[in-house]
């Protein structure tokens, strides 16, 4: 069913690119792809994709099973997506299937729910350029933000993310947000295996793990504009935690993240510091 944009209820909610239009330069010759993992989203998937930057490689939507026009949505706005349908629940699984699918040497993880900017694009893509295997974005760096975590999510976070410093010997200021980017050979080296939320821990710990190159960028997190988040706050959080443990104590890596490590020094490091 063909869907006009200009039908479709985009109203409402925090306007985060102000109607900017920011293009991904070509200088540094990447081929970026971006992966949108969707689940009912039909209300904003039309404003996530339409403040998308120009000059992508492609975009790569993975659909769980919505029950509404999220699809029909998405391509009437933008008939040149790359559709993946998964029928394995979670964001973890529907990354990995996007991540199969891409074909750029920079992958892009977004949002569908318009708490991403997508404006910010070209900042990851831009720290990838620079020379990071994995561009991780912050809340809580100098130009970051967010309007979108409650205090009970807030103290969990941050309990997380002291437990996976100390036990990673890392220095980040931030570990559940899930805009990142990365080149394409090294994250697909990781094996990935999570399903659920928890997988966006798991690439930053297999990412230590490997010493890869991280830095963190900046980035500002605005509230969903429609909808209800699929994020359960104490089971998605344990699941993260039992990540961080099994991923640290696991007494063998695997062949792809040795592979990944014969050539890499760990490195992390900020956008907004020297």
């Amino acid at each position: 069913m063909a869907i006009s944009p200009m039908a479709l209820n985009l109203d409402g909610g925090l306007d985060l690119a102000n109607e900017r239009s920011v293009d991904i330069s070509p200088a540094g010759g990447s081929r970026v792809s971006v992966v949108i993992p969707t689940l009912n989203e039909e209300r904003n998937i039309g404003w996530v994709l339409e403040h998308l930057p120009p000059l992508l490689h492609e975009v790569i939507l993975v659909d769980g099973r919505s029950r509404d026009r999220t699809v029909e949505v998405a391509v009437a706005i933008r008939p040149d997506i790359v559709l993946v349908r998964e029928q394995t629940p979670g964001k973890g699984a529907a990354l990995r299937a996007g991540f199969a699918a891409t074909t750029g040497d920079v992958l892009v993880m977004l949002d569908a729910d318009c708490s991403m900017d997508p404006a910010e694009i070209p900042s990851f893509v831009a720290a990838i350029e620079a020379g990071a295997d994995v561009a991780k974005g912050s809340r809580f760096l100098a130009g970051g933000g967010t309007v979108d975590i409650s205090a009970l999510r807030q103290l969990g976070n941050g309990a997380l993310l002291r437990m996976t410093n100390l036990l990673y010997g890392a220095g980040f200021s931030e570990l559940c947000y899930g805009y990142m980017a990365f080149r394409r050979s090294s994250l697909m080296a990781l094996g990935l295996r999570s399903t659920g939320f928890e997988i966006e821990t798991e690439i930053v710990v297999r990412a230590l793990r490997a010493g890869l190159r991280i830095r963190e960028v900046p980035s500002f997190e605005a509230e969903r504009r429609f909808g209800v988040s699929n994020l359960r706050t104490f089971r998605d959080g344990w699941r993260v935690a039992r990540t961080v443990l099994s991923e640290r104590f696991t007494r063998e890596a695997t062949p792809d993240i040795t592979m990944v490590a014969a050539g890499s020094a760990l490195k992390t490091d900020s956008l907004s510091g020297s």
